[in-house]
Parts: C-alpha cells; sequence; structure tokens
C-alpha cells in the first residue's frame, strides 16, 4: 500500500533534487506511474527500459524524469553505468578480442556474399575475426551466375570459397543454383530470410516483427511502407545496421552460417 497520494500535486515538475535517479539495474521492480504497468527491468539502453510482469508480458517504457514509481515512490530511471568486464574483452562476435591487432596478410580464400548490405553486417559483427584470420569479404550483387563465378575463381586446397546465400530453402532459386556448385573446396550456405534485413531481430529495431510483403511488391519497399519509416531504402538500412552492435541482436539462423563458412575457409589443409 503506498502512503497518501503519490500523485498528488505537482510531482512531475518537483524541486531540485527531491526526485532520486536510480540505475535500472537487472530485476529491479519498478511501476509505470502513467499506466500503472508493474515490472521488473529485462533491458536497458540510453532511451528506454523494457519491464517484464509476472505474467511475462513485456512492455518498453522511454527513460522520462520521475516517470517510474519504486516502493510507492517517484523515481527517475537511468541507465546503469558500464562496469568493466571482468574476462578478456569481446569482439562484437562473441569471440577473444585480440588487442593491438595488426590485419594479417589476406588468404587466398574467400567469403562471397550476396550484397553490399550482406557485406556491411558480416563487417560490423565479424570484422574483428575477420583481419585476425586474414579473411577478405566480397559480395557478389546476386547469385544468378554463382557457378560461372566459382569456376573463374578456381578453388582447390588452401584457397577456398565459402558464399553466404539469401532465401536458401528447398524449392527456391537459390538452391537450385547452390546445388550446382559440387566443389568440395567450396561451401555454400544461406540463411532462409528473404534479405538480410530479416537477420537482426525485430527487438532490436523495436518493431513486433519484420511484416509480410505481398507478392509482386519489392521487398524492401515494402517493408518500408508497412512500418511506416517513410524513408528510401538505404536510410533504412543505415537505420537497421546501426542497431546492430553484437552478435546477439542477430538471429541464430545467420550467426551459424557466418561461423560455419570463417571455420570453412580457414581450416588447415
Amino acid at each position: 500500500m503506498y502512503e497518501g497520494d503519490v500523485l498528488a500535486g505537482n510531482w512531475r515538475r518537483p524541486g531540485k533534487g527531491k526526485i532520486p535517479k536510480v540505475p535500472a539495474e537487472q530485476d529491479l521492480v519498478v511501476e509505470d506511474a502513467d499506466s500503472g504497468f508493474c515490472g521488473a527491468v529485462v533491458a536497458c539502453d540510453k532511451e528506454a527500459v523494457t519491464l517484464e510482469d509476472r505474467f511475462g508480458r513485456r512492455r518498453l517504457f522511454p527513460l522520462a524524469p520521475a516517470a517510474f514509481l519504486l516502493e510507492g515512490k517517484p523515481v527517475t530511471l537511468v541507465r546503469p553505468a558500464a562496469t568493466a568486464p571482468a574476462g578478456p574483452r569481446r569482439s562484437a562476435s562473441g569471440s577473444i578480442a585480440v588487442d593491438g591487432l595488426r590485419a594479417r596478410v589476406a588468404r587466398e580464400s574467400r567469403i562471397y556474399v550476396e550484397g553490399v548490405h550482406d557485406a556491411a553486417l558480416v563487417e560490423k559483427i565479424w570484422g574483428h575475426d575477420l583481419r585476425v584470420e586474414g579473411v577478405v569479404v566480397e559480395y557478389l550483387e546476386g547469385v544468378d551466375h554463382l557457378p560461372a563465378i566459382v569456376a573463374e575463381f578456381a578453388p582447390e586446397p588452401g584457397r577456398r570459397l565459402g558464399v553466404l546465400v539469401d532465401h536458401l530453402v528447398p524449392g527456391s532459386k537459390e538452391s537450385r543454383i547452390a546445388a550446382e556448385i559440387t566443389s568440395p573446396d567450396v561451401l555454400v550456405v544461406g540463411h532462409p530470410y528473404i534479405d538480410i534485413w530479416q537477420a537482426v531481430k525485430p527487438s532490436v529495431l523495436r518493431i513486433p516483427g519484420w511484416p509480410d510483403v505481398p507478392r509482386g511488391v519489392p521487398w524492401k519497399e515494402g517493408v518500408i511502407a508497412a512500418l511506416g519509416w517513410r524513408t528510401e531504402p538505404a536510410d533504412a538500412w543505415r537505420r537497421i545496421l546501426g542497431a546492430v552492435s553484437t552478435y546477439t541482436d542477430l538471429e541464430p539462423e545467420l550467426l551459424g552460417r557466418v561461423e560455419e563458412l570463417i571455420d570453412f575457409v580457414t581450416e588447415t589443409p
């Protein structure tokens, strides 16, 4: 039970120093003052906090001044201060970071991805690992001519090729093209998503999910329209890529495939 009326008076604009600032630490239980939603902190960034109630429902709230109640009293939640890691520093991919890294001479082996967006996402998450291993990532602008590209690359032991393909599902055009590649020094893997955008978890972008786009509608433009973003695909991609910081922001269907390719092209013959 609260003591008195916590909403009485001008508590949204109190005198200086009257409303304490409380770090939104994991599992801290607070109540949103406006809606009455009560839950434990499960995530917090510089702009918002996510609360989970006792039924497992989650809601996102902005970190506004005096927006929450802690034990019945108004508080301002703030993002917890970053703490120094107890163990080795990790790269964005979760691997142990190599301090003072100088990129090694590039291997002859390569990883090919379909487009510039795929390459940018791989670089952002696995760039450190790739420089440690000396692996170069290039993009193909589609896989329609993949058999000819593989033949031109001339793979052999010590000169391997890994290929990441979008929408590699049974019966797709991409799966039929991939089946034409038979060299033991080429590994073609893929994720089930129509576009690499979908490999970013919706929660990272604060959307309920990636929308379904009707056949005949360009996928990226259809997604932008459904989400109401009112922007061009290039700007939408910058927004998506900017929201990604670590491997935990990506779906496991992509994570496993990229790790598999890195292992393949760096394997000692």
